[in-house]
């Protein structure tokens, strides 16, 4: 097999960049917030870049209602496409109508232009929820790309299997134009469970394990690191403490009794410390059932959505500070001083450099809401530096 190469100077064109977060002031101010959330996430999703991929151009990023005419997409004139449609007509948790959906017509309308465009990109990148292959606008999408010139390779990868504890896999599609093609051939047109092809290098044979579906994410728990290693803040070291900074189950500070100090200032930034983060009394009696709690000896947290900080169930874990005599919902939730994980945290469990930070004038919980739900660049950055590279 010959040395890859890597495609230079590509322009890219990103759609679906992100419509903002939830509706709280008056038309005018919402606006403004939805362009800047917009931009926001646009950074986010070009921060996934590996390093030797900084050649990129981003030439322009949309969302998929701004795509409405072939035209529209000659000009920008993009050798490669960034797609991540909306995923809510293909989420179990959904209404699952796929394509009947209303939010699911403007990627359709995007497909239906690719066959019509004089100047089509060479390479595509579509990402979305689990789910999405099996539904009617996927079988469109490969349709489509297949009749337009394309092969594609189609990936379902977590973050688990990239040794980050953070369990949230998801559905992408690689696709290139005639005469590009993968560096791995043998997996065209073929759904992959495993990172192995991404890391395939010059002479190591091919194995077709990865074809198999993982039915058990918690096997790969082993290879992550601790979610200590992702805090920003760490407890106190109690007589428990040694090796992963609890505090010990019995000495319950007064800080954490009065958790809901500071609760009302979530809007600003005015309390200080780990006061804004600590889950208040009220909230662990009333949903303490279905709270995820994690430690920061643990190798697995659930997936973060936008509305993690606003509502507890099925938003994201929470971080227990406090060693209990025994883990888990055994032992009273409002003794072991729950907290919720911070914005630098959250990025952290999706792989963000060091060096990402927001604006200043970006809230709380509208950080929490650009973060929920954003991509891994754990996953991400190897999933295009394998689309970008060509067999010599």
């Amino acid at each position: 097999m010959a040395s890859p190469r890597i495609l230079q100077r590509s322009r890219w064109h990103e759609v679906f960049a992100g419509q903002g977060g939830r509706e709280r002031a008056s038309s005018g101010s919402v606006r403004h917030q939805r362009r800047s959330q917009r931009r926001l996430r646009a950074q986010l999703r070009s921060s996934s870049l590996p390093e030797d991929a900084l050649f990129i151009e981003i030439t322009r990023r949309t969302t998929g209602q701004e795509v409405t005419a072939s035209n529209d997409c000659n000009r920008y004139e993009a050798q490669a496409w960034l797609l991540s449609p909306p995923c809510q007509p293909y989420t179990r948790q959904g209404l699952q109508k796929q394509s009947g959906d209303a939010r699911a017509f403007s990627f359709l309308r995007i497909l239906e232009l690719i066959p019509h465009l004089s100047r089509p990109p060479i390479l595509l990148f579509v990402e979305n929820v689990v789910g999405f292959e099996t539904s009617d606008t996927h079988a469109k999408m490969i349709e489509t790309l297949k009749s337009s010139g394309f092969v594609t390779q189609e990936f379902i990868l977590s973050p688990l299997q990239f040794g980050v504890p953070y369990s949230r896999p998801r559905y992408f599609c690689l696709a290139k134009r005639n005469p590009s093609s993968f560096w791995c051939p043998c997996f065209n047109d073929k759904l992959i469970w495993c990172p192995s092809p991404l890391f395939v290098h010059d002479g190591e044979p091919v194995t077709f394990e990865c074809l198999r579906p993982q039915d058990n994410w918690d096997k790969l728990l082993e290879s992550c690191v601790p979610v200590e290693h992702f805090l920003e803040f760490k407890s106190p070291a109690g007589p428990k403490t040694a090796e992963y900074g609890f505090e010990n189950a019995n000495i319950v500070s007064r800080e954490c009794n009065d958790s809901s100090k500071g609760h009302d200032e979530r809007n600003g930034f005015s309390s200080t410390g780990l006061d804004l983060y600590h889950v208040p009394l009220s909230l662990i009696e009333r949903w303490g059932s279905a709270m995820d709690i994690v430690y920061p000896d643990s190798r697995r947290c659930c997936c973060f959505t936008k509305s993690y900080y606003r509502y507890v169930k099925g938003t994201g874990s929470l971080l227990a500070t406090v060693q209990p005599e025994m883990k888990g919902k055994g032992f009273p939730l409002k003794e072991q001083c729950l907290r919720y994980f911070t914005p630098r945290e959250v990025a952290n469990f999706h792989s963000f450099p060091e060096h990402f930070v927001f604006p200043d004038h970006v809230n709380l919980k509208q950080r929490y809401a650009l973060l929920g739900n954003s991509l891994s660049v754990a996953v991400v950055a190897p999933l295009l530096h394998y689309l970008f590279t060509e067999p010599s």
